[in-house]
C-alpha cells in the first residue's frame, strides 16, 4: 500500500529534526575537541586529540558527501 502525500510530509519533517540533531551533534562535538586541545601540554594528548579531530571531520566529510550524492539536482 503506498503511502498518503500527509504521511510523506511527516516523514520528511522527521528527517529534518534528525538532520538538525546531527549538525548540532557535530557542531558541539567538533568544539569540545577544539577546547580540549586548548587545554593539553602533553604532546601525546595532544596527538590523540589531533586524531579524533581529524576522524571527526572525516566522518563529516562523508556524511555531508552522502547526502549531496543523494540529493536531486535542482531543476
Amino acid at each position: 500500500m503506498a503511502k498518503s502525500i500527509d504521511d510523506l510530509v511527516t516523514d520528511v519533517q522527521a528527517q529534518g529534526t534528525v538532520i538538525a540533531g546531527v549538525q548540532t551533534l557535530l557542531t558541539g562535538l567538533s568544539q569540545q575537541i577544539k577546547d580540549l586541545k586548548t587545554t593539553q601540554t602533553d604532546p601525546a594528548t595532544a596527538q590523540k586529540i589531533d586524531q579524533l579531530a581529524q576522524t571527526v571531520e572525516a566522518q563529516t566529510q562523508a556524511l555531508q558527501d552522502a547526502v549531496t550524492a543523494n540529493t536531486p539536482a535542482a531543476t
